[in-house]
């Protein structure tokens, strides 16, 4: 009479695990085998993150976290530089403006301040469109031109980056032009170079918490003069410049140029130009909400010099505008504009 067969012990694995199924349970655990004597044991793998977005956070807060200490650092080392005779020599020699030029323009007219207003709007739905047209993976739409041999399609988001880009410009054109016919440029390029001594000196002033003294009204400290001197002749255009280098404007034939210029420097210049210019818009907020808001918004919005409450509600009706162009940039308002441009379609 033949005998069973004997079980394969490579089997039994199976067969308990089919026995647990057939009980109402399924063991997910993974039994390590035992190893063989003079074997090393296999480490377990870590557990794998199963939480990116607390992971994100937890991240972002260690590097606030490291950001402050650093800040506090700061200002404990120079409240205690200000405290030595040579710093402060170097304070009284440099108190931290220069001088303007004989006939510079005294105060701020009331198209610096539209002009203002109408640069802050546009930058703020640029960054928000960049940074979309950045992280999106799927475009809600897509925008062709009519015009052209072969016309690109590309995102509704990209169309309206580059609408916009196309406005900033136009605007910083004006400003330029008007800041060079009035006069005002003598407020915001340096002319002496005592200006890197006096922005040296508004810089330590600022860290150790006893601020230059504010009047710009008449003058600017050495360091804002810096600001916005590198702002408005050396960061806006990288951003142009480099904009127009990813964009369909490049010319497609130019090889030669395309080779001295290549697509992924302008692309390793445009995203940290972005990031100064968020920077430079947060400082720039907290500086004027800190040394005198009511005072210093007359001046960007009011066009005066005085201390009451006009320049705040200009400035508040300019932040309604700006938010209601921020939840105005949909596609179901953005579809029907750029329609009238070109083709909208998935």
């Amino acid at each position: 009479m033949p005998r069973p067969a004997a079980v394969a012990p490579s089997t039994a694995p199976a067969a308990k695990a089919t026995v647990a199924a057939a009980g109402g349970q399924h063991d997910t655990t993974t039994r390590a085998t035992p190893a063989k004597p003079g074997t090393p044991a296999t480490p377990a793998a870590p557990p794998s993150d199963t939480n990116p977005g607390r992971s994100r956070i937890v991240r972002a807060g260690r590097g606030a976290l490291a950001l402050l200490v650093l800040l506090a650092a700061a200002v404990l080392l120079a409240r205690w530089l200000v405290t030595q005779e040579s710093v402060q020599g170097f304070l009284n020699r440099y108190p931290g403006e220069s001088h303007l030029p004989a006939g510079a323009p005294v105060g701020l007219p009331a198209w610096l301040g539209w002009q203002h207003f109408f640069n802050v709007f546009l930058m703020v739905l640029i960054i928000r469109s960049g940074w979309q047209v950045r992280t999106q993976r799927r475009p809600p739409a897509s925008w062709t031109p009519r015009r052209g041999r072969n016309p690109k399609k590309i995102s509704i988001t990209l169309w309206f980056h580059q609408s916009l880009d196309l406005l900033w410009l136009v605007n910083g054109g004006i400003f330029v032009v008007l800041l060079a016919v009035t006069g005002q440029w003598m407020r915001v390029v340096p002319t002496s170079w005592d200006v890197f001594p006096n922005a040296l000196s508004a810089g330590l002033q600022y860290l150790s918490l006893d601020w230059p003294t504010e009047n710009g009204w008449v003058n600017y400290n050495s360091l804002q003069v810096l600001a916005y001197f590198v702002t408005i002749f050396i960061a806006a255009p990288l951003a142009a410049l480099s904009g127009y280098r990813m964009s369909d404007l490049w010319p497609a034939k130019a090889q030669r140029l395309s080779k001295v210029y290549p697509v992924e420097v302008a692309r390793a210049i445009h995203f940290p130009v972005m990031l100064y210019f968020v920077g430079f818009i947060i400082v720039h907020v907290a500086l004027v909400l800190s040394t005198g808001a009511l005072r210093n918004l007359n001046h960007m919005y009011g066009g005066q010099d005085a201390v009451n409450w006009f320049g705040f509600w200009m400035f508040f009706a300019s932040l309604l505008v700006i938010a209601g162009g921020w939840f105005a940039a949909r596609p179901l308002v953005l579809a029907p504009i750029a329609s009238l441009f070109g083709k909208v379609g998935r």
